[in-house]
């Protein structure tokens, strides 16, 4: 009986690792070549920004590290359960209270694991937060429940303010420049938000009274997709915008066409109509607003 019950056995695991097989790359086929792409990619997309390239390689390492890590556990795990088994009903396992060199090694192995990435994390934010001599500057506003952005003192409008500004149910556009480095100045007119943007592989919070900012260096010329990470109310899924990566003619043709539909101004707007102010915002200081009108 205990040969015959050992065949069967045998022979529904090797049809349960067929079936998994099958699944999987049944699974994989159906995915689009965006899906493929991430999978591929560890569930990132591909960067599209200088600055991406490094958050990048920290998200793909740090996976590696991650399954290496893995690997060992469960190698270990089915190691003990076949090297110390159970050979007959009489035998006793031998007891032992602790393990000096095996408690050592568990407790110094994860804090040098730690420090490491640590270490890289903290690399990787220093590359990508520094601040270097930015081409342009697009003050960028989240407020219930769009995005506005401002263009601001570029010379194909005379180096006034042209922006763009979306609502709850008209999506907008950020158009940018490749290879421009372009900082984005952010503030918020009501709650908490949080500007990012997946194809670039970075987002900052938006937060009321507080002056945030970061810099990327688009080098991919391509249609994106952002939106707000925060959840900041009852329409937080509505506050979605376009990116649009195009060449220097095309951008500063896309402001010459802003000005000349009238969304021009002397300083940053705010907002939309729809925009409200929490109290303490309403001032015109730079240190709360940025100067927006």
């Amino acid at each position: 009986m205990g040969p015959l019950l050992h065949q069967r056995g045998a022979r529904f695991l090797r049809r349960g690792a067929l079936a998994v097989a099958l699944g999987a790359i049944l699974f994989v086929s159906g995915c689009s070549a965006e899906s493929r792409g991430e999978w591929q990619n560890l569930a990132m997309p591909d960067p599209a920004t200088e600055q991406a390239d490094d958050i990048f390689y920290l998200w793909r390492w740090a996976w590696v590290a991650a399954l290496i890590t893995g690997a060992i556990v469960w190698g270990l795990i089915f190691w003990v359960m076949f090297r110390y088994r159970r050979r007959s009903d009489d035998e006793v396992p031998v007891q032992t209270r602790y393990n000096l060199p095996l408690e050592i090694f568990y407790t110094i192995a994860p804090v040098i694991m730690v420090v490491v990435f640590f270490y890289w994390t903290v690399d990787v934010q220093n590359a990508v937060l520094q601040d270097t001599e930015e081409d342009l500057e697009v003050n960028v506003v989240g407020q219930q429940w769009s995005w506005t952005f401002n263009h601001t003192g570029n010379e194909a409008v005379g180096g006034r303010n042209v922006y763009t500004s979306g609502t709850a149910s008209d999506i907008p556009t950020l158009v940018l420049p490749v290879d421009q480095t372009v900082q984005f100045n952010l503030y918020s007119p009501d709650v908490i938000h949080s500007f990012g943007i997946p194809g670039f592989l970075m987002r900052m919070d938006v937060v009321p009274g507080r002056y945030n900012h970061f810099e990327v260096t688009p080098d991919t010329i391509g249609e994106f997709r952002g939106k707000c990470y925060e959840l900041c109310g009852v329409y937080h899924s509505r506050m979605l915008f376009d990116v649009s990566v195009v060449s220097e003619a095309d951008y500063e043709q896309y402001l010459t066409e802003l000005e000349a539909d009238g969304f021009v101004s002397d300083r940053p707007v705010c907002g939309n109509g729809q925009a409200y102010t929490q109290v303490g915002l309403d001032d015109e200081s730079d240190e709360n607003d940025g100067g927006c009108e």
